[in-house]
């Protein structure tokens, strides 16, 4: 592991493997660890890179929650590959990551390859009660630690499904979790989570989008799936997977699937075949031209 001083915050990360450069984007549940089945895979043919967001020891936890933004996600991201050199990379990352990768997109569409946004979305379709819970979340952890509420979370009906598919991991993903940093979680909760723009708000910005993207939900994911579906007809360049009997938690659940829908996305935008969608009128039997 590394340290890199990046917008005044020590940021930790880890580099493997060598060839093209691609980012894995930790959501909030989780850390850089969160995706060793993807680096261990990836490795073998590209550079992979991955990190702790400020706020998640080893990275540096700032004190201010002013320090905490999705705009402040974005920068952290584009200081580290400015720091490593790297022009373009392929961009991924789940919930908050994907949040961020999608965002990052959108900011330095020039910096991305390709990007891949997995479980992204969560409090779209309300994000007044988003910004309320994520507020009393952050309440309740900074009052008791993140021992219970991180047991709660770990157990919530888009977990479940991860520990019933594999209890040895989801057992480790609840102790990750639970050994977080409070103060940490507590402003992610408050300065990203909580003030964070809904998905749909992007609509502009996404229909411009031209970058290739990748997204990824479970069917279980319920408050993903909407904003999945929103970003599948707005973005132009975008494929949609809905993985069955999947929740949130959809690269640990279903790690073969992801591996190989990833690499699948990479290969054909490497070799200039992944398409934009072409948009028609009426009910779709005849071409435009035929109607």
């Amino acid at each position: 592991m590394s340290k890199v001083l990046i917008n005044g915050v020590n940021l930790s990360y880890e580099i493997t493997g060598q060839g093209i450069p691609l980012v894995w984007i930790h959501e909030f549940g989780g850390d850089k660890r969160s995706w060793d089945q993807q680096t261990r895979f990836f490795s073998r043919n590209f550079q992979v890179i991955t990190y702790n967001a400020r706020g998640y020891p080893p990275s540096d936890v700032p004190n201010d929650v002013s320090a905490y933004s999705q705009n402040q996600a974005v920068e952290d991201l584009r200081g580290l590959l400015s720091h490593l050199n790297i022009q373009q990379a392929y961009i991924g990352g789940l919930s908050m990551g994907g949040t961020t990768t999608l965002n990052f997109g959108i900011a330095y569409p020039e910096m991305a390859k390709g990007l891949i946004v997995a479980g992204a979305g969560t409090g779209s379709t309300n994000p007044k009660r988003l910004s309320k819970e994520a507020n009393e979340f952050a309440t309740s952890i900074e009052r008791n630690g993140m021992d219970s509420w991180g047991s709660a979370y770990s157990e919530g009906p888009t977990r479940v499904q991860f520990r019933r598919k594999d209890p040895k991991g989801w057992q480790i993903f609840k102790e990750g979790v639970m050994g977080h940093s409070a103060l940490g979680s507590a402003f992610t909760l408050r300065g990203v989570q909580a003030k964070r723009p809904s998905i749909f708000a992007l609509e502009h910005a996404l229909s411009k989008l031209a970058v290739p993207t990748l997204i990824l939900v479970g069917d279980e994911d319920d408050p993903c799936i909407d904003p999945a579906i929103f970003m599948k007809r707005t973005i132009p360049k975008s494929g949609l997977v809905v993985v069955p009997q999947t929740g949130h938690t959809i690269n640990l659940e279903e790690p073969d699937t992801f591996n190989r829908l990833t690499l699948e996305f990479i290969l054909a935008v490497e070799a200039g075949r992944w398409g934009k969608r072409e948009l028609t009128s009426g009910i779709g039997f005849l071409a435009d031209e035929d109607v």
